[in-house]
C-alpha cells in the first residue's frame, strides 16, 4: 500500500511587488556603505595619506598679549679689579704675605733684589752730582764775566769823563793863547776814542751777559735732563717694593718665596673684593642686540634681584656665544665670592598687545614662513609671518589668529605636507 503525498495539492504561486523590492533595498544599502567607506577613504587619502599620533606632536595655542624679549643665563662672579703684579726688574723675590691675606692699599706685598738696579741708580746719582756742580760752576763764570765786562764798562766811563775834561781845559786854554791849536785837536782825538771805548764796553757787558748765560743755561739743561734719568731709575728701584693698588685680598702668588724670576714675570694678583662683576654667555643671535649700559637684574639667591648694567661685550665670537659682563648698578649682594654662579636677565623688547605663540622646531623648519594649523583633528600647512621673538615665545604678523592651535614641534615628520590627519586628537 503506497502513501500519497501533497505533491497533488502544491501549486506555483505569482511573485508580488514587495517581494521583488526587498532584494534592491538591500543592495542598495550595501552600496551606501561602499560608498561612505569610500569616502571615508578618499578623504584620509587627501589628508596626505598619513595619520599621525598626536602623542609624538606638541601644539600650542596663538594667544594675544606682551611679547618680552630677554636673555636669561647663569654667570660666573668675577672680580671687577684683579690686577696681577710683575716684576720690573730680575732677582730674588722676598714675598711679605701669603694667598687669601687681606691687604690695605699701599701695603707692602713683596720686594725683589736688584743689584743691577740699585748699581745704575748710583752712577746716575754721581752723574747728576757731577752736572749739577758745573752747572754751578757756569753760573758762576757767568757772574764773573758779567762783572768784568761791568769793570770795563765803568772804566771807559770814567776815560771819557777824563777825556771831555781834558778837552774842556785845552780849548779854555787855546782860548786864551797858551796852547797850541794842535793841542785842542790831540784833545778832541782822544774824546773821541773814549766815546769809542765806552760804546764797545757797553756792547761787550751785553754781548759777554748773553753768552754766559747760554753756557749757564746748557749746563742746567744737562743737569735737568739727569736728573729725570735719576728720577726714573729711582722710580725702577722703588717698583722693586710690590704695594696694593687698593684694599682688596691676595689672589694666586705665581712665585716661591726667595726664588729668582725674570724681568716682567708675574708674581701675584690681588683681587679687589668691593666691586664684582657678572659674566655671562649670551647666544650669537642675540649677541647683535647687546649694547654697553642696557639695564639687567641678577638674581643674588632667596628670590632677591639686584639691578645691574652690561659693561662689556666682548667683540668676538666663541662656540656660537658671545662673552658679556654685567656690573651692579646700586648696590650687591653681600657675601659674593670668586666664579660663584649667579642668574641673570637681560630685557631686551617689550611689544604690547600682539599675537604670540609658544616657540618651537617649526620656526627653525620652515624658516618662520609656514605652520600647521589643527583643526577637528587635521593639520593644514598655512604661510605665516613671524616676527620679534623670546626665548620662549615668537610673535606672528600674519597667518593665524587669535585661538588658533598649531603644531609647535613634530612637524618634521609631515614632509611638508599640505595636510596631515591627526589621530587621538
Amino acid at each position: 500500500m503506497s502513501i500519497r503525498d501533497t505533491s497533488a495539492q502544491d501549486h506555483r504561486v505569482a511573485p508580488t511587488a514587495a517581494a521583488w523590492r526587498r532584494p534592491w533595498l538591500l543592495g542598495a544599502g550595501a552600496g551606501v556603505l561602499a560608498l561612505t567607506a569610500g569616502a571615508w577613504l578618499l578623504s584620509g587619502w587627501s589628508a596626505g595619506g598619513r595619520s599621525i599620533a598626536a602623542e609624538r606632536l606638541r601644539f600650542a595655542e596663538v594667544e594675544r598679549g606682551d611679547l618680552v624679549r630677554d636673555i636669561a643665563a647663569d654667570g660666573r662672579v668675577i672680580a671687577a679689579n684683579s690686577p696681577i703684579l710683575y716684576a720690573i726688574a730680575g732677582g730674588s723675590v722676598d714675598l711679605k704675605v701669603v694667598a687669601g691675606d687681606v691687604v690695605r692699599r699701599g701695603q707692602v706685598l713683596a720686594e725683589i733684589d736688584s743689584p743691577e738696579l740699585r748699581s745704575k741708580l748710583a752712577q746716575e746719582q754721581a752723574t747728576l752730582a757731577g752736572l749739577e756742580a758745573e752747572a754751578s760752576r757756569a753760573e758762576l763764570a757767568a757772574e764773573l764775566a758779567r762783572s768784568t765786562a761791568r769793570k770795563e764798562l765803568d772804566q771807559a766811563q770814567v776815560d771819557r769823563i777824563a777825556a771831555a775834561r781834558d778837552l774842556e781845559r785845552y780849548q779854555r786854554a787855546f782860548d786864551g793863547g797858551a796852547v797850541a791849536k794842535v793841542d785842542v785837536a790831540k784833545a778832541q782825538d782822544e774824546l773821541k776814542k773814549a766815546d769809542i771805548g765806552l760804546d764797545h764796553a757797553r756792547g761787550d757787558l751785553d754781548r759777554q751777559g748773553r753768552s754766559a748765560g747760554l753756557d749757564a743755561r746748557n749746563k742746567r739743561l744737562l743737569a735737568d735732563r739727569q736728573r729725570a734719568i735719576v728720577a726714573e731709575a729711582q722710580r725702577q728701584v722703588d717698583a722693586l717694593t710690590l704695594r696694593a693698588p687698593f684694599d682688596g685680598q691676595v689672589g694666586q702668588i705665581q712665585v716661591a718665596q726667595r726664588a729668582n724670576v725674570a724681568a716682567n714675570a708675574p708674581v701675584l694678583s690681588v683681587v679687589d673684593l668691593g666691586v664684582f662683576e657678572v659674566e655671562i654667555k649670551v647666544p650669537e643671535s642675540f649677541a647683535r642686540e647687546l649694547a654697553i649700559g642696557m639695564p639687567a637684574q641678577i638674581g643674588g639667591g632667596g628670590g632677591e634681584s639686584f639691578p645691574a648694567r652690561i659693561s662689556a661685550v666682548s667683540p668676538e665670537v666663541v662656540g656660537g656665544e658671545v662673552v658679556s659682563r654685567l656690573r651692579f648698578v646700586d648696590r650687591q649682594p653681600s657675601g659674593l665670592r670668586q666664579n660663584q654662579r649667579l642668574s641673570a636677565r637681560i630685557v631686551l623688547d617689550t611689544r604690547r598687545n600682539v599675537l604670540t605663540v609658544e616657540r618651537g622646531p617649526f620656526l627653525e623648519q620652515s624658516g618662520g614662513r609656514y605652520a600647521y594649523v589643527v583643526a577637528d583633528g587635521l593639520a593644514s600647512r598655512r604661510p605665516i609671518r613671524a616676527g620679534a621673538s623670546s626665548l620662549s615665545h615668537v610673535e606672528i604678523l600674519e597667518g593665524l589668529q587669535p585661538g588658533e592651535r598649531i603644531v609647535v614641534s613634530g612637524s618634521d615628520q609631515f614632509d611638508n605636507a599640505d595636510a596631515v590627519r591627526i589621530s587621538g586628537e
